[in-house]
Order: C-alpha cells, then sequence, then structure tokens
C-alpha cells in the first residue's frame, strides 16, 4: 500500500518516527511530507532513512514529476501527525501553500488526521469546528490522547501512540470510517501493585505483587484515549507517564483513595493486590528479639473489602448508577487464585464474582513462579452477565490490551442497570 505520512509542526513529531517504523515493518511504501516547522523537531535525513524514500517539503523539487498532484492521486492513505492546530485549519480551509497542503487537496483515498497540541488549542471554537468540517468532508479524525503535555500540565491533546494511529490507519482503509479510540473521554482509575500493612516502623505484611500488570492497564488505558489516575501501591516498575498517580501504602490508604476517585470515574479496575488481613496493632518502636523473652503473638483483623464496598456505592446510585460520562459505571475486580481439594481455580474465581458484584472479573492462576513479577501472564476474563469466559495470555502488555479492548466493548454495549 502506498502512504503518505505528513509531519506537523509539533514536538509531538518525534513519535512519528516509530508510527513510520510500523508502517515500513507492514510491508507499506511510505512517501513522508513534513513541514518546513517540522524539520526544526526533526529532520528529512530522519525521514529518509527509515523510509528509504526521498523527503520533501517543497512543491519546486522535481517538478518533472508533478509531485503536489501525483502524491495524492498515488496514495491508497494518507496520514497527518502531528495534527497540529495551524495543519488542521488549513486542512479545513483549503489552503495549499506547501507540499502536503497540496497534496491533501488531491488525495482521494482515505485521510486520517491524529492531532496533538494544548488542551486549550484542542478545546478552542475554531479547532472544534474546522474538526467537524473534515469530519464531514469525510476525513478520519482521531480524538487526542489524554495525558502530560510538554509543560507540566495535562489534558486532552497529547498525540494518540503510534501502534493506536497504525490500528486506526488500518482499520479506515479497511472501510471503518467511525473508529476512534475506545475510551476517548472516559476517566478510569486503575489500582496497582501491593500493599503493605506496617508491623512496627521497620517490619510489614506485604505479598508479591510488582505492579507490572496494573502498570500495562495504565498504559493500555491511556493508549485507548482515557484520562488515567493509577492509585500506587508498593510497585517495582515505575510509574508510567501521562497519568495521575495517587501514592497509596496501606488497604485503608487504598480504600480511600478509591471511594474518592470513584465520584468521577467511568471505570474502575482494581488490580492491586490487596492485603485480606493486618496487624491489630502496629508497634510504634521496633519489635525486638531478645533470649530472655517469649514468642511475639501477632494478632491480624480483616481489611474492608474495597472492590465490594465500590460495588455498593456504585449500586446505591441506583437506577441511575451512572457515571461522569453519562452511562454506566464499569467496575472491574481481578482474582489471584489457586485450585485446591474442594474446586479449582474458575469455580472459586465464579464464586468470587458473584459475592463481589463487579461487571467483570480478571482472574489469575498464581503460584510461586506464576504471575507476580513476572513479564508474561494468562488470565480468564469472567463476566457478571453470564457471557463466555474471555482467556488472554502472553505479555503483560498484550493481556492489558485484551482487558482494556474488552472494557471498551462493555462500555459501549452494555446499557445503564434499570
Amino acid at each position: 500500500m502506498r502512504i503518505v505520512l505528513g509531519v506537523g509542526g509539533g514536538i509531538a513529531a518525534y513519535k512519528v518516527a516509530s508510527l513510520l517504523r510500523l508502517f515500513t515493518e507492514a510491508g507499506h511504501n511510505v512517501t513522508v511530507i513534513p513541514t518546513e516547522v517540522s524539520t526544526r523537531f526533526v529532520g528529512t535525513a530522519t525521514w529518509e532513512a527509515l523510509s528509504g524514500n526521498p523527503v520533501s517539503n517543497s512543491v519546486f523539487d522535481d517538478v518533472h514529476q508533478v509531485n503536489h498532484v501525483r502524491l495524492g492521486h498515488e496514495a491508497d492513505l494518507v496520514v497527518i501527525a502531528p495534527a497540529t492546530a495551524d495543519l488542521l485549519a488549513k486542512a479545513a480551509t483549503g489552503q495549499a501553500g506547501d507540499l502536503l497542503t497540496n497534496t491533501l487537496l488531491m488525495a482521494r483515498g482515505p485521510v486520517l488526521f491524529a492531532p496533538a497540541m494544548h488542551t486549550e488549542m484542542w478545546q478552542h471554537a475554531a479547532t472544534r469546528a474546522n474538526v467537524e468540517m473534515l469530519r464531514t468532508r469525510g476525513a478520519a479524525v482521531l480524538e487526542p490522547a489524554t495525558g502530560r503535555l510538554t509543560g507540566a500540565d495535562s489534558g486532552p491533546g497529547r498525540l494518540p501512540e503510534p501502534q493506536v494511529i497504525f490500528d486506526a490507519a488500518m482499520a479506515l482503509v479497511q472501510g471503518q470510517t467511525d473508529y476512534q479510540l475506545p475510551l476517548a473521554g472516559r476517566t478510569v482509575t486503575i489500582s496497582a501493585g501491593g500493599t503493605r500493612e506496617p508491623l512496627d516502623p521497620v517490619r510489614f505484611l506485604g505479598n508479591r505483587s510488582s505492579g507490572k500488570q496494573g502498570v500495562a492497564l495504565a498504559v493500555a488505558a491511556r493508549n485507548a484515549g482515557a484520562t488515567v489516575r493509577l492509585l500506587a501501591a508498593h510497585m517495582e516498575v515505575p510509574v508510567p507517564a501521562g497519568v495521575d498517580v495517587v501514592p497509596v501504602e496501606t488497604a485503608l490508604q487504598l480504600r480511600e483513595a478509591a471511594l474518592a476517585a470513584a465520584a468521577d470515574s467511568d471505570v474502575i479496575i482494581m488490580s492491586a493486590a490487596v492485603a485480606d488481613f493486618r496487624p491489630a496493632e502496629v508497634s510504634d518502636t521496633k519489635i525486638k528479639k531478645r533470649d530472655d523473652s517469649a514468642d511475639p503473638v501477632i494478632t491480624l483483623v480483616r481489611n474492608p473489602d474495597i472492590l465490594h464496598e465500590l460495588v455498593e456505592l456504585r449500586n446505591s446510585a441506583l437506577p441511575n448508577a451512572a457515571g461522569p460520562a453519562g452511562d454506566h459505571q464499569l467496575i472491574v475486580g481481578f482474582a489471584a487464585e489457586t485450585g485446591d481439594s474442594h474446586g479449582d481455580v474458575l469455580a472459586y474465581a465464579q464464586a468470587k464474582l458473584q459475592r463481589k458484584g463487579c461487571d467483570l472479573l480478571v482472574v489469575n492462576h498464581v503460584g510461586s513462579d506464576k504471575v507476580f513479577g513476572q513479564d508474561t501472564n494468562s488470565v480468564v476474563i469472567l463476566a457478571r452477565s453470564g457471557s463466555e469466559p474471555q482467556e488472554a495470555a502472553g505479555t503483560k502488555t498484550e493481556v492489558a490490551a485484551a482487558i482494556i479492548s474488552r472494557i471498551g466493548f462493555e462500555l459501549n454495549h452494555v446499557s445503564p442497570r434499570a
């Protein structure tokens, strides 16, 4: 397939190199047309090296080939990334001041814009009108992702990840003209890592969770267009860029953060490994080991069932039971299970799903060498609706993508509770 890849003059241009690589590795012939301003971020040598084709942004180069006409006519697909506010305005008003805008006017195949700009620019009435105009004329304009922008600010306006743009481009070529980021405009709260319950200032009760799966979920949700809030317990991996992080340590702290976050969340994913018990008493000083004293006895008390509380909080708003986006708030639980003589993993998981009342339950079969701390995972997704269990396996990134895809499907197909 012959693709024209137009590169706008924004700092996100550096990400487009990865998008170009996805196109070329898939076997497509890509001609890159950068705007003059964009070459101040990424030079033409980079585009030529990665595409294997000559690169120009002037209508006066190779005049004998009439490139300002030929490139648009021959293209099976035109992708603009980053589509800056300036480029969107020029495209909407039919300007033709350089090779890229000329090519857009000549294009007869599908055209995809992947916007990137600061939030205020994206939300400005002029930009919104330009986007609507382009969509009315048949172009596909993705919603930008939400997250950290150039400075310290965050919000909608971040360039969607290269894989997301690639998937949207392939869907567009296949006739899916309404393709959009599945979680665009949604707020997703995800808990990750393992809680720690202190015994004294030095010791704690903990678990083996590394936080890898929760972080992978946060990245997948961010890439799907969501505003992501990560309730981060102890983790062995760094938090991802472009998400809001709320640090927690204990189950009680996680409970407080989760209940507060529920107020504006469309989706809540409780993937953290939460301690079922905590010490009834916490010593203010380190518990000493002395030869002349008896072994300490530690009394444990139950921690609250945060997932069940979130479901009850959601259901208490019935008949509306709605998130801020105006439809069903989706709650997803995780179950780390082992089988025993009384039942297998799925039997215990099905019983837990009924007790908790969440919409989806992601089930892990855990063990000393499974799931915790590993880079791969294998899960079964159970639905309270009774639909067939869904299996997902692979890297934790791949499993996260499958879970987020299922959540997107549920949000678009599940009606609010009556």
